[in-house]
Formats: structure tokens, C-alpha cells, sequence
């Protein structure tokens, strides 16, 4: 699934001139921990709610609360935020977003295309994405399976399946050790006793069987 998919298109960002009050007045507001910093268009930079709290005086400092106000209102986006930060594009694929995720220790990526904010995607929206590819909430039955990591062995379970006439919603392989794979496979029916039957007579292992109802 492509990342344009899931995004979120036209988010809320702010100007590199703008202030830290008006960055914490944009998240409170839309419950938000962070925003794209955008000038003329291009993401310039992303600042967060951590990014605020590090510019913040700390709570032991003998400053009044006006003076507080005052630095905070004086300071510029453009001093606190992260610039150059990691991106992506809109037509890369949810998994190379997971995984730029991941290896760069961030919990949301600028989607750029031609150097324009188009959008932004969120640990959240990657989870979303997992659960709905795995068909978790769909109504059917799904059985974890143990089998040889062999050519062939998809298609004799693919095979067992059609041949009661259900569907495969959903499928996943985790690759494991010793030559087996396990393989986790939804199928749209909730009677499936001769499918799980004739598996099992088939050599194959079933490990664990869920039912959405």
C-alpha cells in the first residue's frame, strides 16, 4: 500500500516566523504533538512538543511567569525546530515508512513530493495500516500455521482452502528457523473444521485458530 493511502493530507503546519505560543496554542487546540514547519509552501523544518519543553525556561528558574511569557513569545519557530528532517514520498510504500520509522527513531514523517508538503503519516497511521492489512477485525476465522519454508507450500494450502470453496482474505509468512515458516492465514468463514482437518492431514501444523464473529 502506497503511502499517499494513509496519509494525512493538508495538516495543520507552522511558519518558521511564528512563535512557541502560537505552535502550543495550534496543538492544544487539535490535540497534536507535533507540526510541519512550512515557508512558501516547502517544509523547512518540524517541530514538536519536546522541542518546546527543551526551549522552555526550567520550572526552577527565578524568572516571573511575565517573563517567561515574554521569552517564550519572543521566540521563533526557527530556533527550536529540527531542520532537515527525514521524509518521505507520497508514492513510496507504507513499509519503507515503517521502516525509515524505525532506523531513524521518529514517530512521523513530512510526505514531500518536488519539494512541497503534501501530507503526513504517523506511527498511528502505520499501525492502522498493519491491522488492516492482517484483516484482524474482519469477520472470518484465522489460523496460525506451521510449515516447511518449501516451494509449493503456499499453493497446497491455497489449494486446501478453495477446495471447500472459502476465500483467503488475508495472508502473512514469518520466516523461522530450522526450515519452517509460520503462516498466518484468514479465511472469510467461520466453519472451517475440514479446512483445519485436512491441513493437519496434510502435514501442516495449526498453532493457533481465531474467530471474529
Amino acid at each position: 500500500m502506497f503511502v499517499r493511502k494513509k496519509m494525512t493530507s493538508h495538516p495543520f503546519t507552522i511558519s518558521p516566523d511564528q512563535t512557541i505560543p502560537d505552535a502550543q496554542e495550534l496543538m492544544t487546540k487539535n490535540n497534536i504533538r507535533r507540526l510541519p514547519v512550512v515557508k512558501n509552501g516547502k517544509l523547512v523544518g518540524v517541530v514538536s512538543r519536546e522541542d518546546i519543553l527543551k526551549a522552555s525556561p526550567s520550572k526552577a528558574t527565578a524568572l516571573s511567569a511575565w517573563e517567561i511569557n515574554y521569552l517564550l513569545a519572543k521566540t521563533k519557530i526557527s530556533k527550536i525546530m529540527t531542520k532537515d528532517p527525514v521524509t518521505i514520498s507520497s508514492d513510496a510504500l507504507l513499509e519503507e515508512a515503517a521502516t525509515l520509522m524505525r532506523d531513524n527513531y521518529v514517530s512521523f514523517l513530512p510526505v514531500v513530493d518536488k519539494d512541497k508538503l503534501k501530507g503526513i503519516i504517523t506511527e498511528s497511521d502505520i499501525f492502522d495500516s498493519f491491522i488492516e492489512l492482517l484483516g484482524f477485525r474482519e469477520r472470518g476465522t484465522r489460523l496460525t500455521i506451521e510449515a516447511p519454508d518449501a516451494p509449493g507450500t503456499m499453493s497446497k494450502i491455497s489449494s486446501i482452502i478453495g477446495d471447500t470453496g472459502a476465500n483467503i482474505s488475508n495472508i502473512a509468512v514469518y520466516r523461522g528457523t530450522a526450515g519452517k515458516s509460520t503462516i498466518v492465514v484468514g479465511i472469510n468463514s467461520l466453519n472451517t473444521k475440514d479446512i483445519e482437518d485436512t491441513i493437519e492431514e496434510q502435514g501442516f501444523k495449526i498453532l493457533y485458530k481465531l474467530q471474529n464473529n
